[in-house]
């Protein structure tokens, strides 16, 4: 089976895929991405070998009758394999490797924004234990959908509702804040501001954000793409510093929706960056009103998180 079914209370999609567990056999089995053809000998993209989305999906499995809906899968996943090794990262490949992604990331968000019934690309990747081991590969993936996902169209909704009492971009104001505080920053360049947001829901949370209003990765020069790159690196490799070990971390980039219209001028490009543990050995427990309520509660005050990070980001 694999739909796509609204909630009508909180007008929010979920996505159902069959997607079959892990079975020890398979770990013996040759790797699927090892005879990849790669661009330029080090990235390829993929359709995901299990897609929840798909340009063509086969009809819904059941029919829907009021307050529910339900469509097909409609839509696109797939996986940005960044080199042929085994048990890279992000960070071990390289500024000029993760440059070389940013830009194929550019271009997935082009091509697939070009596709009628595609409202937004979402570029992220899960580095570490949540990263599974079916897919040993360094990797990141774009999955696009027909609406904005939750998450983006809040901070979307939540930055108009800024402009229009201000007539300010509330994301610029948040990066002339952080210049001008510092205790927050961990590192910057010329075109990008890494820093441990004020309210950070989690330990050592790291938002990177253009310095201008840039609204995508298309957006972006290839000047400032390098900067993007480099400033990442510097940012995953105190990470692994931090503990002497390395963090596991989920990245996911928010920018404009690829049918952009009435969103552009609210869209400022950054990159998200949450550990999900509380430290490199430590896991970190589901807390009850995270889960039933959307409210986080951190243990680390983000200026000391800033303060360690830029203690090993050099």
């Amino acid at each position: 089976m694999r739909e796509r079914r609204l909630d009508p209370t909180t007008r929010a999609w979920t996505t159902f895929a069959n997607i079959p567990p892990d079975r020890p056999e398979e770990a013996v089995q040759p790797c699927a991405l090892c005879s990849l053809p790669q661009a330029g000998g080090s990235i390829a993209v993929v359709e995901d070998l299990l897609p929840m989305l798909e340009a063509s999906p086969p009809p819904a499995s059941t029919g829907a009758e009021p307050p529910y809906e339900v469509a097909a899968a409609r839509g696109a996943s797939e996986l940005v394999v960044h080199a042929r090794e085994h048990d890279e990262t992000l960070r071990t490949l390289g500024p000029e490797r993760l440059e070389q992604a940013i830009h194929v990331w550019a271009d997935r968000y082009a091509e697939l924004g070009r596709r009628p019934e595609i409202g937004y690309a979402l570029v992220h990747a899960t580095v570490g234990d949540e990263a599974g081991a079916t897919l040993a590969h360094p990797h990141s993936r774009v999955d696009a959908y027909p609406e904005i996902p939750p998450v983006p169209l809040r901070e979307l909704e939540t930055a108009r509702a800024q402009l229009e009492a201000t007539g300010r971009c509330v994301f610029c104001d948040v990066v002339t804040a952080e210049r001008r505080d510092g205790r927050r920053v961990v590192a910057a360049n010329d075109s990008f501001l890494a820093f441990v947001p004020f309210a950070a829901r989690l330990p050592y949370e790291v938002h990177v954000i253009a310095q201008r209003h840039a609204g995508s990765l298309v957006d972006l020069t290839d000047v400032e793409r390098t900067a993007l790159a480099r400033l990442l690196h510097a940012v995953l490799r105190a990470y692994d510093g931090l503990f002497g070990q390395p963090l596991p971390y989920v990245l996911a980039i928010h920018q404009a929706p690829t049918d952009d219209g009435q969103w552009q001028s609210v869209s400022h490009f950054h990159v998200e960056l949450t550990p999900p543990h509380r430290s490199a050995s430590e896991v970190r427990r589901p807390y009850a009103p995270e889960l039933v309520g959307g409210i986080h509660v951190n243990a680390s005050v983000p200026e000391r998180s800033a303060e360690q990070l830029r203690a090993v980001v050099g």
